[in-house]
């Protein structure tokens, strides 16, 4: 039920931009947008409000507010990415569940790592501003999931 409500909302939006992109590049980014933005004011609901900008103390171990307020960011916005993804996105996949599910995990680690490398080429090899070089990493990371998303990790399986 949720997700057809996501999908007429979806639905009536997409009428402007049917004839740049298809139905399922504007789901795709009408989905991942939502849950960046939910991740942003997540993120920065737990630092200012949450931990207070303050050091975290895990037993033996300490965090920065910034990275432990990442992770809890992350801990809403990794599952509601997922669903997003194979309920509203990528709907039409057979794979297994838990298959999209270890595949996702990946393909978000994997983006991780990316968009701390492509940062720091763009920022400190090749001297962008930091606005500029985040704007580029984004497209080619945002560009690089979809097409991972599409073709492994919510890929529809030839029937034999």
């Amino acid at each position: 039920m949720l997700r057809n409500i996501i999908l007429q909302i979806l639905q009536f939006f997409y009428q402007p931009f049917s004839k740049v992109m298809p139905w399922q590049t504007f789901r795709y980014l009408a989905c991942g947008g939502g849950n960046t933005v939910l991740d942003i004011c997540l993120y920065y609901v737990c630092y200012n409000f949450v931990l207070h900008q303050q050091m975290v103390h895990l037993g033996p171990v300490s965090m920065s507010a910034h990275i432990a307020a990442l992770f809890m960011s992350m801990a809403v916005t990794f599952p509601t990415g997922f669903l997003l993804s194979k309920y509203v996105v990528f709907s039409e996949s057979n794979l297994r569940g838990r298959v999209q599910l270890f595949r996702y995990f990946m393909l978000v680690g994997i983006c991780i790592v990316l968009n701390y490398l492509l940062m720091k080429i763009f920022v400190d090899q090749l001297h962008f501003y930091a606005t500029v070089g985040k704007i580029c990493t984004t497209a080619l990371v945002v560009t690089f999931s979809y097409l991972t998303q599409k073709k492994f990790t919510f890929k529809v399986k030839q029937q034999a």
